[in-house]
Parts: structure tokens; C-alpha cells; sequence
């Protein structure tokens, strides 16, 4: 009679070579059947799949017991390593050979920029064209062309999400931290200024109703564009509420009398 217990490797070969490790048998005895195939994902970052095999031991053969209980099969998709963040999952990858060796130079990184932009426009929309502007600090990609509504999202969020992976695969190319930006047909300029109408609104609604308003969640780019927008303004003061990136901003209107060398703007 066989038991049977399941390993799971970057590979099917790692995952053998686990198995062999802890149940003490020469990996080319093992008898396994392959549940699934290993994936490095986009880019190797997002969309992984570890191989997962299944070993079957005789329970007659002693030397083929694990001295300890193996590691079972993977979590279910509910369960804390499936909600695993982007960012926990970036900080687990290994530094790439380049990062490990000199850092490359800013067209080498520019170039990889483009491409991996590239594709990760091409898995969303057709047609999309980047040009570049950059400096020590910041890397800037302009995209026109393709489905803009598509690449931009909803109040720009499936553009932040394509920022924020860029960001994250160039600087883990480079040993010094760069800002990278990501634009879609000058959507970002549109943007700064949408927000600045609505900020210049809601502060003048709330001088006249002297009680405070929202202006909804935002993430920390935009809020940060309504502080500095109404850091000058008289009459009232800017707070974001809440936890987690996307937190409300709130106008306050200020008490009468109010010291005039106090901020205006608090914590973005």
C-alpha cells in the first residue's frame, strides 16, 4: 500500500529535488505524477505558479518515510498566501544579474523600460507608441495611440497600476531609486488641472457653508496635487483622512480669527 504527499518547487525539477530531500530517496527512484507545470509569469513578476507534483511512497519502505511532514499542497485562493501584495511579492524576487553586477547605464535602462512598457501595453491595447524624456531622477514615458480610455481606467487607476509595476521592474534593474512616470495622450497634465478646478470649488463651498467637505478618495499623487493647489488659499486647511493609499481629502474651513502663520495643509 502507497501514500502519496504533494511538493511544490520554482519547477518540476525543484520540486523533485524537495521531494528527494525530504523523504531520503535518490530523486531518479522517485515515482511522482506532475499536478502542474511552473509559470514564470509577466515579466517574472506578476502571474507565478509554482510546479506542484504528487510522490507516491511505499509505506512497507521505512527509508522512504519523511523524517519530518512534508509541505502539503498550495494554500487555497483564500487564504493569506493567495492575497499576498504585489509589494511583498516583489521583495522575494531576486535582484537581477545586472543589479547584482555594476548598475547599468540610464540608456540601458531607458531601453528596458520601453520594452516592458511595450508589452505590457500590448497585452492591454493595440497600436500604443511610447516616446521617452528622462533625467537623474526621473524616468517620464509618453504614450499615445491604442484604446486610451482602456490604458487609462477608471479615474486613472489602470495607468497608476502600469506605473507602478514599471516602477518596480526598472528599479529592480538599477542600484539608485528612480521615479518613473507614465503618461497616456497628456491624460496626467488633464488631470492636475481637473483637480485643481474641483479643489478651487469645494474650497469656496466650504468658506461659504463654514462646514467641511470631501472631495472623495484619492491616491497620494493626486492628494498631494489639492494641498499644494490650496496650501495658500485663506480661510481653510486641507486634511487626508483615513488609512491605506487611497484616503479622503477633506477642506476645512478655518475658525475665525484663526493664527495666519499656521499650515494650511496637513499630512498628505
Amino acid at each position: 500500500m502507497s501514500k502519496f504527499f504533494e511538493f511544490q518547487g520554482k519547477n518540476v525539477e525543484k520540486a523533485i529535488e524537495r521531494a528527494s530531500d525530504e523523504l531520503n530517496i535518490s530523486a531518479d527512484k522517485i515515482k511522482y505524477e506532475v499536478l502542474t507545470y511552473g509559470s514564470t509569469g509577466i515579466f517574472g513578476l506578476v502571474g507565478i505558479k509554482r510546479a506542484k507534483i504528487k510522490v507516491f511512497v511505499d509505506e512497507k519502505n521505512n527509508s522512504q518515510r519523511p523524517s519530518q511532514p512534508p509541505v502539503k499542497s498550495a494554500p487555497s485562493k483564500t487564504s493569506k498566501t493567495a492575497k499576498t501584495t504585489i509589494d511583498e511579492f516583489l521583495e522575494r524576487l531576486p535582484d537581477s544579474d545586472e543589479a547584482k553586477a555594476e548598475k547599468e547605464t540610464n540608456e540601458e535602462i531607458i531601453d528596458y523600460g520601453i520594452k516592458a512598457l511595450q508589452k505590457i501595453l500590448d497585452g492591454i491595447s493595440d497600436g500604443a507608441t511610447i516616446k521617452t524624456k528622462n533625467s537623474k531622477e526621473k524616468l517620464f514615458f509618453a504614450v499615445t495611440g491604442g484604446d486610451s480610455g482602456v490604458l487609462i481606467g477608471k479615474r486613472g487607476q489602470t495607468l497608476e497600476a502600469i506605473q507602478y509595476l514599471l516602477e518596480k521592474m526598472i528599479n529592480k534593474r538599477t542600484t539608485k531609486k528612480l521615479r518613473v512616470m507614465v503618461d497616456v495622450e497628456g491624460y496626467l497634465e488633464k488631470r492636475k488641472n481637473n483637480l485643481k478646478q474641483l479643489a478651487s470649488r469645494m474650497a469656496e463651498k466650504a468658506k461659504k457653508i463654514r462646514k467641511p467637505v470631501t472631495i472623495g478618495q484619492m491616491n497620494a499623487h493626486d492628494r498631494r496635487i489639492v494641498h499644494i493647489h490650496l496650501k495658500d488659499e485663506s480661510g481653510i486647511r486641507t486634511q487626508s483622512i483615513g488609512d491605506g493609499y487611497y484616503r479622503k481629502l477633506m477642506i476645512f474651513p478655518k475658525k475665525r480669527g484663526a493664527s495666519k502663520g499656521r499650515s494650511s495643509h496637513s499630512k498628505i
